[in-house]
């Protein structure tokens, strides 16, 4: 792996960690994520190789994301304070975010460092996968996936009534 693809790895996982402490949702809260995710799709994307079976690789990794990044939506607290909405990832959430950020990179280092580059390659002429690029969409379109649904679902969820409103306090009279 590049010093690159360390940080971007690293910058992906750590994006999470900036929401353990709650905060203002707002448009800051969609954009990084979504710029850091983007520029790693252009980075990395080349082609999304349709022969053999990529297509069906490609398909499972970004359900896989998807299911990730829902989840994750689900499971980051949103209440109001006010005019303004706070957002909170909780423990379930950021775990989720990690297991799925950090699943390309271990991915990745188990097959250039760890002896999966074998088990890899026959897997995928097992399973009539073309090549390295079908791989590197499949992880890269999973994160994206991820970020995507993640942020998706928290603003669904921002607009509607599943974020926690303060309960009002009526004053008895006599």
């Amino acid at each position: 792996m590049t010093a690159t693809e360390w940080i971007t790895d690293i910058v992906l996982i750590l994006v999470v960690f900036r929401q353990l402490r709650e905060g203002r949702l707002d448009l800051k809260s969609f954009l990084i994520p979504l710029v850091i995710v983007a520029v790693v799709a252009y980075s990395y994307l080349d082609t999304v190789p349709p022969a053999g079976n990529d297509l069906v690789l490609i398909g499972v990794l970004m359900a896989v994301g998807a299911a990730l990044g829902t989840a994750g939506g689900i499971h980051t607290r949103l209440r109001t304070a006010g005019e303004h909405i706070l957002i909170k990832a909780g423990a379930v959430s950021a775990i989720l975010w990690v297991l799925g950020m950090g699943a390309r990179m271990v991915f990745q280092l188990w097959v250039e460092h760890g002896g999966g580059a074998d088990d890899v390659g026959r897997f995928s002429v097992t399973h009539h996968i073309t090549g390295d690029q079908a791989w590197v969409a499949a992880f890269v379109l999973m994160a994206l996936t991820e970020v995507v649904t993640r942020l998706a679902t928290i603003f669904v969820r921002s607009r509607s009534r599943t974020v926690t409103r303060p309960v009002p306090v009526f004053e008895r009279t006599a």
